[in-house]
């Protein structure tokens, strides 16, 4: 059994689904209403972000994904006590009891996750040593953990490469610093924020990224205690304070999972309510579901994304950072274009691997070609990286069932939305990766009147 048939397995196990493999049978629209609670995004950083307080921390909305379970599992090997369930959304973390966990317990753990680099800074401020093993996650690109250890090493860290995984220490103490990151990187920018709240003076943090994940993580750290102001330009202050609390936080709603369900209603023809989303987080994201032809209606308590009838119309997307087009957001989407009468083009910038899952579409009847060192267009946007690529989306055409394995996260909803748009049967394995970032599957695929079984 190869290792990610192994993380899909374990990931499904973790919330309970009877098995990995699901049979769908598609061409059916979609309606119905769904509820999005927390963003993966953020609820795994707050939860970490627990060890940095003295006191108990109470986080809301809490989805009930694989990922939440491995963090949970990852800080009660490190001395944290947690009360409440994913399950119900809300969770306690205690920190009063924070220790070093077990080597081989963490080990485990962390080749499904790469949430444990971001245990460095608690840890150093926490017990003066973090250890770091092997980093799993999505296989979708190299993922580089250096931009981590740079910010790391600027605080006066210490770092250790060893053959079993990165050991960090502090023997001189933390110290504020002034960093640039070469990218507008979510993780490195999490780590230092999550690392600068408890060094004395003031860090300054130049090229930080400001996704809403990043402005609630620092909501959340601001309810501890700490003193972070965003100023112009990307750069963050963060003034270090001597300790922190505890917080009580209701989770930013996952737009990654509403943009997807999005793009499932759109695929399908249907009408989904995403209760729970929001309209300023996903303006970006509106904008070019209406520009395709898509229709949402704006209510207080959520966005109903449906297709209103005729043609879909093809677009060109640009992924960046935000506030731009999430990379997130384009593998959900392209499904949906298949169906657009005309020829799209998705310029892939954040990430050098996130079209593998297209070779499934192409086998459903999808005509997709993907250039791997990108496309030059004169009337792009976000300037060239070395490392992208595009993919090239003419329809409309009809897409047929087949047998397909889930390769990633977000490559994996959107097999399960091509399943689900498809002609006939589809047999969709490694499911359990969807369930590192998408709660509560099955529940939400009856709701929407979907026709499904699990393949025992």
């Amino acid at each position: 059994m190869n290792s990610l048939v192994q993380d899909a397995r374990a990931a499904a196990a973790r919330v309970g689904l009877k098995s990995d493999t699901i049979v769908i049978e598609g061409g059916r629209p979609l309606r119905g209403s769904i509820d999005v609670r927390g963003a993966k995004n953020l609820v795994t950083k707050a939860m970490v972000a627990s060890l940095l307080g003295d006191e108990k921390s109470i986080l809301r909305d809490v989805p009930d994904i694989s990922d939440v379970h491995v963090v949970m599992s990852l800080l009660g090997a490190h001395g944290v006590q947690i009360t409440g369930d994913p399950a119900t959304g809300v969770l306690v973390l205690d920190p009063a009891n924070v220790s070093h966990g077990d080597s081989a317990e963490i080990d485990a753990l962390s080749g499904s996750s790469r949430i444990p680099i971001l245990f460095c800074g608690p840890l150093l401020h926490r017990l003066g040593r973090a250890f770091i093993p092997d980093l799993g996650g999505c296989r979708i690109g190299d993922r580089p953990i250096d931009f981590h250890l740079d910010a790391l090493r600027a605080f006066g860290a210490i770092v250790d490469k060893l053959p079993s995984g990165i050991d960090i220490t502090a023997p001189n103490g933390l110290h504020a610093a002034k960093i640039e990151l070469p990218y507008p990187s979510v993780g490195a920018t999490e780590q230092v924020l999550l690392t600068g709240v408890r060094v004395p003076g003031e860090t300054e943090l130049k090229n930080a990224a400001i996704e809403p994940e990043i402005m609630d993580l620092i909501a959340v750290l601001q309810k501890m205690g700490a003193i972070i102001s965003v100023e112009p330009n990307r750069t963050i202050l963060i003034e270090g304070v001597d300790s922190l609390g505890g917080y009580n936080h209701r989770a930013l709603f996952d737009r990654n999972e509403a943009a997807s369900w999005a793009s499932a209603a759109l695929a399908t023809g249907g009408s989904i309510f995403t209760a729970g989303a929001k309209q300023s987080e996903m303006m970006t994201f509106l904008n070019v579901f209406r520009k395709i032809g898509g229709a949402f209606d704006i209510e207080e308590d959520g966005i109903r994304f449906y297709h209103p009838g005729g043609d879909l119309k093809p677009v060109v997307v640009e992924t960046d950072v935000h506030p731009g087009f999430m990379t997130d957001w384009q593998q959900p989407l392209i499904v949906a274009l298949t169906q657009a009468h005309g020829t799209s083009i998705v310029h892939e910038t954040v990430y050098e691997n996130r079209f593998g899952f297209t070779d499934a579409l192409i086998e459903m009847g999808a005509n997709i070609e993907v250039h791997k060192e990108g496309l030059a267009d004169p009337n792009r946007r976000v300037p060239r990286r070395a490392l992208e690529q595009a993919a090239v989306i003419t329809g409309p055409t009809k897409l047929h069932g087949t047998e397909m394995v889930v390769p990633d996260l977000r490559g994996g909803f959107s097999h399960l939305i091509a399943a689900l748009t498809a002609e006939g049967q589809s047999v969709v394995s490694n499911l359990g990766l969807i369930a590192r970032g998408y709660g509560d599957i099955v529940n939400k695929l009856e709701k929407l009147r979907a026709e499904f079984r699990f393949q025992e």
